[in-house]
């Protein structure tokens, strides 16, 4: 296998190409959000929040029967009925594995580059369901991306996409840390959308992810390249700091080498389901349009 030349298409994230991607959820219907006050039910932008009380007025006719403020209508002797204000916008966090094994490719494109125009699309995905949209990564000296909402906050985001997988950051602290950070941050009923490789989930522990999938909705994409999961039976040569050759049509060679990256990823997406995180693969080739599958999937749970 030789080394992908350095003027190849593939190697970096392309900005434009991010931006352009808001194409897909364009024609989406804008995100319904409540009045400040209505008397009907106000859909909550948080999972696992109610409806935020704001006031009483006297009862009219058309208004829902189940809102009635029975307290209000007994002490004064007239039907009342309660009013209710939308709660704040839902944050949705990209957490992007910035580990060195990402920016990796032998077909199309790195799975670094893979690993942002992913999030692009769902942070696209996610303005349009009115979200306010963040970032992170594993780091201790970059602050996070602060959430913001409309196009102006999925252009922040695209940019620190593109700036992280350009190339291997020089300190990475892994993602059980960006995990970390998450959790301090973000608020209950908030989405958590973690783009990894799946040797990174490896240093996470199970109670990180227990813990944030029982309080946000979280999902994953795991991210793989078409050689790590189906290797040619032949002798393939590699290029690091020496020529070497490694011998896939030997069967304990191919077996060792299924076991690093296929079964990895096998129990990663095992591990996963079990711990109820949603989760797509995603190779380094596949369109990525079927990823909003997974984005309808979540939105549709918390509706």
């Amino acid at each position: 296998m030789s080394e992908l030349p350095a003027t190849a298409s593939g190697l970096r994230p392309d900005l434009a190409e991010l931006i352009a991607l808001r194409e897909a959820v364009r024609a989406w219907p804008p995100a319904r959000r409540a009045a400040r006050s209505t008397h009907g039910p106000a859909s909550s932008a948080l999972r696992g929040r109610g409806m935020e009380y704001a006031e009483s007025r006297p009862y009219s006719p058309g208004d829902e029967v189940r809102h009635i403020d029975w307290r209000v209508t007994a002490r004064t002797g007239r039907a009342h009925t309660k009013l209710f204000h939308a709660e704040r916008e839902r944050v949705t966090l990209l957490v992007c594995d910035t580990d060195p094994r990402l920016y990796f490719g032998t077909r199309a494109r790195f799975k670094s580059v893979q690993a942002a125009r992913a999030g692009a699309l769902l942070a696209w995905a996610a303005q349009r369901a009115g979200d306010r949209v963040a970032a992170l990564r594993g780091s201790r000296g970059e602050a996070p991306v602060a959430p913001a909402g409309g196009a102006r906050g999925v252009l922040h985001v695209l940019g620190a996409l593109a700036r992280w997988y350009a190339g291997p950051p020089a300190a990475d602290d892994g993602l059980d840390h960006a995990l970390r950070n998450a959790a301090r941050l973000l608020h209950p009923g908030a989405r958590v959308l973690l783009l990894a490789d799946p040797h990174s989930l490896r240093d996470v522990p199970d109670a990180r992810l227990a813990a944030l999938s029982a309080h946000m909705d979280v999902a994953c994409v795991l991210l793989a390249d078409p050689l790590e999961l189906d290797p040619p039976v032949a002798r393939l040569p590699i290029q690091a700091a020496q020529r070497h050759e490694l011998d896939l049509g030997d069967g304990r060679v191919r077996a060792a080498w299924m076991e690093t990256f296929a079964a990895r990823l096998d129990a990663a997406q095992a591990r996963l389901t079990r711990l109820r995180v949603g989760c797509r693969v995603l190779r380094s080739d596949d369109p990525i349009e079927p990823l909003l599958s997974l984005w309808q999937a979540r939105q549709a749970e918390v509706a």
